[in-house]
């Protein structure tokens, strides 16, 4: 990974390599940011620069043999920890890692970043069929960083150790790593990265440098799709709207029909103005046959929704991030919304209907429930 495959984000690229430039660099770095965004390709491109045998002032070179190696993450001084199913000793924190060995896990999390760089703890799961298995980041996965970093670098250079996803480290790993977070091996770094740092314990918080990593803009979402020639221009600005900085979300929305879940928002709004409850079950009906992300991905189109309908009763027209057909829209659904206290219930509605699903709870009745609060905040009558 390198800092020119990493759309946009320009000022995190400078005050990386600066830290690198001038020597002060932390030993132990937090890359925290929102879901969707370049936490984890950050670090693995700060990694690549490090290893780099032929750094320009911006970015690794990308050719040599320590660039090449780490396009396949198999370079032998960067050491990888990641959530995996908890033992039952594992759950209490204990030293049983007979159940990480009996599959290439390693090899599976490799494969994992390569394809979803910008992948979630939920994708890893699945990507691996972890499902409604307990995961941690046990003791006895803490003692083999321990004992990793405790050997002399192969090649002489820096020693990584990358720990994903660290709000799933027991509370007896974490304590256990805490002397050598604090006072690392010469020429030794921790990346921890994470999108959910508030659950951090406060005493590997307060070791770490935090690299704070914000979400990416729609500019950079729609020029990094149109870029890349995954779609036309049209089709990345609606994309990279419906996203709201989520770069994963994006490539969600890519796999649909170009337009296909705005129209999908657009059918369900107006047959709640309508008040057609035969097809708004019937719809209820459809929403449940979907896979989960296609049903998260609806609800976070239909939450954006309602954010441009917030500030077009607002009269922020100026903030509204859509276009053409869509604008059209939201001018003529918004009259449907009386006051802002109706809009910002509606707001809360998609959050809960989101939070619901995301617990896997009944798709069917989350819809429509939520299509009921909608078809009410709509009325006029």
């Amino acid at each position: 990974m390198q800092f020119a495959e990493i759309p946009g984000l320009p000022e995190t690229k400078e005050k990386l390599l600066n830290a690198v430039k001038f020597n002060h660099l932390a030993h132990a770095l937090l890359f925290h940011g929102p879901e969707g965004s370049a936490n984890l390709t950050l670090a693995l491109a700060l990694a690549t620069y490090l290893y780099c045998e032929n750094p320009s002032e911006t970015d690794s070179c990308g050719s040599c043999g320590s660039c090449q190696r780490m396009k396949k993450l198999i370079m032998p001084d960067l050491n990888f920890a990641f959530p995996v199913i908890a033992s039952s000793k594992d759950d209490e924190g204990g030293d049983d890692g007979e159940k990480e060995e009996k599959t290439d896990i390693l090899g599976n999390w490799r494969k994992f970043v390569l394809g979803q760089p910008y992948g979630n703890v939920h994708d890893f799961i699945y990507f691996n069929g972890f499902e409604k298995k307990q995961l941690n980041i046990s003791k006895a996965a803490a003692r083999k960083i321990i004992q990793a970093l405790s050997l002399m670098s192969f090649e002489g250079g820096y020693k990584i150790m990358l720990i994903w996803a660290p709000e799933f480290l027991h509370p007896s790993a974490a304590n256990s790593l805490l002397k050598i977070i604090e006072e690392p091996p010469v020429k030794t770094i921790f990346m921890l990265v994470t999108s959910q740092a508030d659950q951090l314990l406060t005493t590997i918080l307060s070791r770490t440098q935090k690299i704070m990593v914000r979400a990416f803009s729609d500019e950079e979402i729609k020029n990094h799709l149109v870029d890349a020639g995954l779609c036309e221009n049209k089709a990345a600005e609606q994309i990279a709207m419906l996203a709201d900085g989520n770069l994963r979300e994006a490539y969600r929305l890519l796999e649909n029909v170009e337009d296909q879940t705005v129209r999908q928002v657009r059918d369900w709004f107006r047959l709640c103005v309508t008040k057609n409850l035969k097809d708004l079950f019937n719809l209820s009906d459809e929403f449940h046959k979907y896979d989960k992300e296609a049903q998260k991905s609806l609800i976070l189109a239909g939450l954006n929704v309602t954010r441009e309908i917030m500030l077009k009763n607002l009269e922020l027209e100026n903030l509204l991030r859509t276009t053409d057909e869509d604008r059209d829209f939201i001018n003529k659904i918004s009259k449907n919304v009386l006051t802002e206290d109706h809009a910002l219930k509606m707001y809360e509605a998609f959050n809960q209907a989101h939070y619901h699903l995301e617990r896997n709870g009944n798709a069917k009745m989350i819809f429509t429930d939520l299509s009921m609060e909608l078809l009410l905040m709509m009325s006029k009558n």
